[in-house]
């Protein structure tokens, strides 16, 4: 279970994005999140994937409690996400080739063996033919680069599965294309899934259920009034 409860979240002290904002992904569960730009929920699925740490708050991971955050968490923790972000030239190195871009959490973890055939199996899945993997971000488009960065996500096999407005700049075919894949890993794996973005139509077809939120936050305000 991914249970992120009464997150209060933000990147000034004393001024958060949020307050007190709970929301869980059951093992399996595909969950979108829905909401306008600028609205917070990007900075909750960084909290969730243990990428952020919250001003206040707890995340609990598969039954236990969260207590370091980035590359403090352990390893076990860390590697169980797997996170697509919305802008893939802000998230790859423009120095790495494909192929060393979606091999990077492999060696970052000392799991150098058999990264040329995971690599080569990932660049299939994501519809990377050979000769792109051998170009740098700037010699591909961005939906070329989004499925290198998808195939990054996935290559040390996740539990749990963050995709932050993955597909919002890419055309009709490449987001049913990645949408795909990231269903075809589920299914096989029995990985949850937050999907984060803007288009109900999508995150209705793509997910179990479809959490707004303004619902999450007015709860919270409810709530505090409450007190």
């Amino acid at each position: 279970m991914l249970d992120l409860r009464a997150i209060t979240a933000g990147y000034t002290r004393n001024a958060p994005v949020f307050r007190d904002v709970s929301l869980t992904v059951a093992p399996g569960e595909a969950v979108g999140l829905l909401g306008p730009s600028g609205c917070g929920k990007s900075t909750l699925a960084r909290v969730a994937a243990l990428l952020h740490r919250p001003e206040s708050g707890t995340l609990v991971l598969d039954g236990e409690p969260v207590r370091r955050w980035r590359h403090r968490a352990p390893r076990a923790q860390r590697t169980a996400f797997g996170v697509v972000f919305q802008q893939p030239r802000l998230s790859a190195d423009p120095r790495l080739r494909l192929t060393d871009l979606i091999a990077e959490p492999l060696r970052a973890t000392g799991r150098r063996e058999g990264s040329a055939d995971r690599v080569a199996e990932l660049a299939a899945t994501v519809g990377l033919t050979a000769d792109l993997l051998g170009r740098r971000p700037h010699e591909v488009s961005d939906g070329q680069l989004q499925r290198a960065c998808l195939a990054r996500a996935l290559v040390l096999r996740p539990r749990w599965l963050v995709c932050d407005e993955m597909t919002a700049m890419l055309d009709a075919s490449t987001t049913a294309a990645l949408v795909r894949v990231v269903e075809d890993y589920r299914a096989a794996t029995g990985a949850g899934l937050l999907a984060v973005g803007h288009d109900r139509t999508l995150l209705d077809r793509w997910c179990d259920r479809t959490v707004d939120w303004t619902a999450l936050t007015g709860t919270a305000l409810a709530a505090e009034a409450a007190r």
